[in-house]
């Protein structure tokens, strides 16, 4: 039996009860600077608006990007659950309009090395989430490091997120590439979305994507899909001086606009019928096994 048979086991086992599964969405880029966590904050406000509950991950260890623009200092991080005993309810910081965030800290780095019991406490809170959250984003780090890569083999559902700039045309095609190539990746079971930020006109957004997509298309045989643009907007930029979302802050900026849209085609019910939800149990789990067996 293979370590990720052994954490389906441990999921069975539990006997956790039937409720509706978290839809997880991945928010990545290819490099940093390019407004992932703005993204990522951003959609999550946009869901609140439309009367869904979200929990946002910030996994992109090291900076706590998210916790800033939120301007809210969390107590507790994943370490704490993983290793203080902490549970899920006490780890989670709420946010503006109710959105809360988990902080990763270090914590899913030394998963691989946690016993059966340890593995089993885990697995059960990050159950809980599913019953607290409708939606759960995860924010990675940016760039194509093995702690990336891990969260978008896992997830069925990724937003890439990317600039008209070369270099950040050229990183978001090697982070497919990257993630074309890893031995765990299926593109059957994943869906990934592109957003063109800092555009200036819906049309260079589109053109963006299509660059993107043919060589995409070309040399990889990966299929994507044109989410929407964010164009500039002196509006975002002084949102993220106050440390507030734009969303929140100038609801009719053109930014909150395009945010507002890329949203209503997230929850399109025909888009969210071809996504298979996994919830945060499985979403682990899988991260985990891969972990193990490396």
């Amino acid at each position: 039996m293979d370590q990720a048979e052994q954490l389906r086991n441990i999921i069975k086992a539990q006997n956790l009860p039937k409720r509706p599964l978290a839809r997880v969405i991945t928010v990545t880029s290819g490099k940093g600077g390019v407004g992932k966590s703005n993204t990522a904050i951003n959609l999550a406000i946009q869901f609140r608006k439309m009367g869904q509950r979200v929990i946002i991950l910030d996994a992109d260890f090291g900076l706590a990007n998210i916790e800033i623009m939120f301007g809210a200092v969390p107590k507790h991080n994943l370490c704490d659950l993983i290793y203080q005993g902490k549970n899920i309810k006490e780890i989670i910081t709420w946010g503006p309009m109710d959105v809360g965030f988990i902080s990763g800290g270090s914590g899913i780095a030394g998963m691989s090395n946690l016993s059966r019991n340890y593995l089993t406490y885990i697995i059960q809170n990050l159950a809980e989430l599913d019953a607290i959250a409708d939606i759960i984003i995860i924010d990675t780090g940016a760039g194509i490091s093995d702690a990336v890569l891990e969260f978008l083999v896992a997830s069925g559902e990724i937003i890439l997120v990317t600039t008209p700039e070369p270099t950040s045309i050229t990183d978001s095609y090697s982070l497919l590439k990257a993630l074309n190539r890893h031995h765990r990746f299926s593109k059957e079971n994943s869906k990934i979305k592109v957003i063109a930020n800092r555009v200036d006109t819906e049309e260079e957004g589109k053109n963006l994507y299509n660059k993107l997509n043919a060589v995409v298309s070309r040399y990889l045989k990966l299929p994507i899909d044109y989410l929407g643009a964010i164009p500039q907007d002196n509006q975002l930029a002084n949102a993220v001086m106050q440390q507030t979302p734009v969303s929140m802050q100038s609801p009719t900026a053109r930014s909150s606009v395009a945010y507002e849209r890329i949203a209503a085609r997230l929850m399109n019910k025909e888009v969210q019928s071809t996504i298979p939800r996994r919830g945060m149990a499985a979403f682990f789990s899988h991260i985990v096994a891969g972990k193990k067996n490396s």
